[in-house]
């Protein structure tokens, strides 16, 4: 769970916090770069701007310890390129068993209300 306030475009009564359950890269077998992004939910434009982040870090053009610095600064860094929408893709949205859901929604719930 973190406060991804860095990476979202800020919505008046919502709150950044999610919990981020994996981020992963791997070459399909065309050779483009893959993201799998998995989250309890999302801030607006925070998969394109996490994306936007980690590509000048797979190029080695920033050190891998950046992406961490701009998560913890709490605010939008001039060098993180928000991608392109064109070329990602939803691909799944998955729900906690229906016995979870309640109390998934509830612990979700106290986390993001603004105080």
């Amino acid at each position: 769970e973190h406060d991804f306030a860095a990476f979202c475009r800020r919505r008046p009564g919502a709150t950044t916090i999610r919990t981020l359950h994996g981020l992963s890269w791997a070459r399909d077998p065309a050779g483009l770069a893959v993201a799998d992004v998995r989250a309890d939910a999302f801030c607006h434009s925070m998969v394109r701007a996490l994306v936007g982040c980690l590509i000048p870090v797979g190029e080695g053009r920033r050190d891998p310890e950046w992406a961490g610095e701009v998560l913890r600064s709490g605010v939008r860094d001039p060098g993180v390129t928000v991608a392109r929408a064109r070329g990602l893709t939803l691909e799944e949205v998955a729900y906690p068993a229906d016995a979870d859901l309640a109390t998934q929604a509830e612990a979700a719930r106290v986390v993001r209300t603004l105080s």
